[in-house]
Formats: structure tokens, C-alpha cells, sequence
């Protein structure tokens, strides 16, 4: 049995400003990670999915991103209000947030 439910990575990655491809950081991420971080312990959820800090995900041009395993689920949450979707469909009722995905 897995030690938890679900993990959720959340690119943090950084880049110089000049790089044309900008960064996850750049747009946002870190304050989703903290806020999807409160919402987990909130929901009571602390101990069932884990949020994890990531490095590049290889998804800037579609950042902010968050990848959802073992459901590779991928994601580009740009507000609370996206993240709380996410946490309400996806991680406690196992619905894909479609307008979320990211279509690589």
C-alpha cells in the first residue's frame, strides 16, 4: 500500500528574467504551493497527499506546473480559485479538471 494517496509536485523553478522562456516562479508558483500546502492540512488531508516543491517540469511555456501522481495528471493552476478546483474534482472526487490540463 502507498505511504500516500497522492502526490502533487508544483514547479518552483527559477530562471534569470532575461530568458525568453520565463519560469514557473516568475508566474506564480511558489505562492500556489503555500496556498495548496494550507488547503491540504484545511481539508484535512495532511497524511493522504503530499505537496511536494519541484524543480523544472519541463513545462514553463504552460506554467504554473503541477503534475498529480500516480495519476499523471498535468496541470497549469494560475489562482487559488484554480488550485481549489483541482483539490476538489481531482484530488478528493478523482475528476479531471479539463479546462486546467495541460495538452503537451
Amino acid at each position: 500500500m502507498p505511504r500516500f494517496q497522492k502526490h502533487l509536485f508544483i514547479c518552483n523553478n527559477k530562471r534569470t528574467k532575461d530568458d525568453p522562456r520565463s519560469s514557473c516562479s516568475e508566474r506564480g508558483s511558489e505562492a500556489l504551493l503555500e496556498y495548496t500546502k494550507k488547503r491540504i492540512h484545511e481539508l484535512g488531508l495532511k497524511g493522504k497527499i503530499r505537496i511536494n516543491k519541484a524543480g523544472c517540469l519541463d513545462a514553463c511555456a504552460h506554467g504554473p506546473a503541477m503534475v498529480v501522481y500516480p495519476d499523471d495528471a498535468w496541470y497549469s493552476p494560475k489562482t487559488k480559485i484554480d488550485i481549489d478546483k483541482i483539490l476538489k474534482n481531482h484530488i478528493q472526487n478523482n475528476l479531471l479538471v479539463e479546462e486546467l490540463v495541460i495538452n503537451f
